[in-house]
């Protein structure tokens, strides 16, 4: 999900003052540019934790990162077995988890998929059947496993990308991070993606505008809809940014199918949940968008977290539990 951060400041903004006579809580804001996206974090502190929050993320970083060639995950990639360590630990039990959930939809070893469609940096695009068709035999989670702090794969060859659920994770480590050192009212977004707790600095819940999905390739923020949430995680998944044009002019996105190699052909143009945690929001907005809508709609139902889906038609379902938390809808 892209926050529409300008909109989101100008409510923050606007609810700075507090009544009079009441102690006024110092309410602290850090950005800057992590993974090659934004970050945009407010919290309730006397002590400025900037220095905490970007040791947080460069330690998720340093296990996650699969573009950093000294990552741990990018040794598991090269075949080292290593003890991995929590970061990454945490990561693929939730990976296993919502693989199972959305029936293989949602596959952190699609690595050399996801690169041979061109997503990723470096690379470009290949629509070379063999290959895409040699590269499934070395795909799929089920193929690896957690043996002593070690993550085994059956084939060498298997590279795992959880680029989908990272950005999730890392918000939930800052998030609980703060909340060790004493911060009760605290947002943080990464690309998006939102962990956050307590109040915003109007003393209510907080309120996040969700992007409406303009097929661009550029950063355009248009609102689909403001909502009012805390303690919990948001993400959005879509395929209106991240996508390519093929010689003949067809368009397709960077969610990659499970099952066929091959972008996914999905009705659904942006999933947007609400969960416990950024990190299973991040990975089940992901998985809804590989399924499609009626797939979709179902595993909603199922988990009663709040969704919304925008589909192709730009027309909105969204379930009685995400309308619950809608402040401002268009």
């Amino acid at each position: 999900m892209s926050l529409n951060f300008r909109q989101f400041s100008a409510i923050l903004a606007s609810c700075m003052l507090c009544l009079c006579g009441c102690k006024r809580s110092e309410y602290r804001n850090a950005e800057g540019m992590i993974w090659h996206t934004q970050y945009h974090m407010t919290y309730d502190s006397e002590q400025d934790l900037t220095d905490s929050i970007i040791s947080m993320m460069q330690q998720v970083d340093a296990s996650l990162n699969v573009f950093d060639t000294t990552s741990i995950i990018s040794r598991v990639n090269r075949g080292e077995e290593i003890e991995i360590g929590k970061h990454l630990t945490e990561v693929y039990r939730e990976s296993v988890r919502i693989n199972r959930l959305s029936n293989g939809a949602f596959d952190p070893t699609l690595g050399p998929l996801i690169t041979a469609w061109g997503f990723g940096k470096g690379h470009k695009a290949t629509a070379d059947t063999l290959l895409i068709d040699s590269l499934m035999a070395f795909t799929g989670i089920s193929k690896t496993k957690l043996d002593n702090g070690r993550l085994i794969k059956q084939d060498r060859r298997i590279q795992f990308n959880f680029s989908a659920i990272a950005k999730g994770y890392g918000c939930d480590e800052v998030n609980r991070m703060l909340a060790r050192n004493g911060v009760a009212n605290r947002l943080v977004e990464i690309g998006g993606e939102i962990s956050c707790a307590g109040k915003s600095p109007s003393g209510m819940k907080w309120r996040v505008s969700v992007d409406r999905p303009i097929m661009t390739d550029s950063v355009i923020h248009e609102s689909q809809c403001v909502i009012e949430i805390t303690d919990c995680g948001l993400a959005t998944s879509g395929n209106y940014r991240n996508f390519h044009t093929s010689a003949s002019g067809e368009t397709y996105g960077h969610t990659i199918s499970a099952v066929t190699g091959r972008p996914v052909r999905t009705d659904v143009l942006s999933a947007t949940v609400v969960a416990p945690t950024c990190m299973e929001a991040d990975a089940l907005s992901t998985s809804m968008m590989a399924l499609g809508s009626k797939e979709a709609r179902k595993l909603a139902e199922s988990l009663h977290y709040p969704v919304m889906l925008v589909l192709n038609d730009m027309s909105v379902w969204e379930n009685e539990e995400f309308k619950a938390l809608t402040f401002f809808e268009k």
